[in-house]
């Protein structure tokens, strides 16, 4: 048998701090995953199923002592308890943190926690205890990674198109797409800032669609929004773009204006 790599010493050292197996368990479901630790770790706790039934009575406990039983359904956490519990947990209501932690519990709407969503969201949060505190600290930890995370920052970015709508729309109003981009573009998010001449697109982006659209923003003009956003912050002359390429007619827009207002800025400086 090859010797482990670094790579995978780490993994076992993971999977074991989580899951609380020995090391030969460790390897068998890393190895049966192909070393991938999410995937593996999941593989032993559904195997598992005790410790897991326990937490989802752990769970439901926490949740049922967040319920105002005056103003709460059985299974929903309305606006202002979800707004406490939030509060309880150091989620900053007017930033990125907001959507991850929407994103967590898989919240319906803004205001709005179930019990199946807190429950699921949380057990899936291997190795924290069913408890405000320990919530607290793995939030926290969430929140500082996910300035660099990128795979944890499109799933947030993402989810908050999913919650942010009102009632049964199917877009975002502009009104509320923008206060959103606002939201997730700066930290502890991902700034919409080029990585070289320090290009700030957000207000590039927002200046254009304030001037230029008036509808809303549908969920696929949301998610290129952060493609284009990911690929304007590593290459700010855009070269990455073309006429012929597959961006939505509203990103060819907004680059046509910006290369329009750049060579009449360079006009007025010179």
């Amino acid at each position: 048998m090859p010797p482990m790599s670094s790579i995978q010493r780490a993994a076992i050292t993971s999977f074991t701090s989580i899951t609380g197996a020995t090391d030969k368990i460790a390897q068998r479901y890393l190895k049966n995953t192909g070393y991938k630790l999410n995937e593996a770790v999941d593989a032993y706790f559904q195997t598992n199923a005790g410790p897991s039934t326990n937490k989802d009575g752990q769970l439901g406990k926490l949740f049922d002592s967040l319920r105002n039983d005056a103003e709460d359904q059985k299974d929903v956490l309305g606006a202002d308890s979800s707004m406490a519990y939030l509060q309880a947990i150091d989620v900053d209501l007017e930033g990125t943190s907001l959507f991850l932690a929407m994103e967590l519990v898989q919240a319906p709407t803004i205001g709005e926690i179930t019990r199946e969503g807190f429950i699921k969201g949380w057990k899936a949060q291997h190795g924290v205890d069913a408890k405000l505190d320990a919530q607290k600290q793995h939030f926290k930890k969430l929140v500082d990674s996910l300035g660099k995370d990128r795979d944890l920052f499109r799933r947030v970015y993402r989810y908050a198109f999913v919650v942010g709508r009102e009632g049964d729309q199917r877009a975002l109003s502009l009104d509320n797409a923008m206060l959103y981009w606002e939201m997730l573009f700066q930290k502890p998010g991902q700034p919409w800032v080029g990585n070289s001449a320090g290009t700030d697109w957000l207000a590039e982006w927002t200046a254009f669609l304030r001037e230029n659209w008036t509808r809303s923003v549908s969920r696929d003009m949301w998610n290129q929004a952060l493609e284009f956003a990911v690929k304007s912050r590593e290459d700010e002359t855009l070269g990455f773009w073309s006429e012929d390429g597959a961006w939505p007619g509203v990103i060819d827009e907004f680059v046509d204006w910006y290369k329009r207002k750049s060579e009449m800025d360079v006009d007025v400086d010179a």
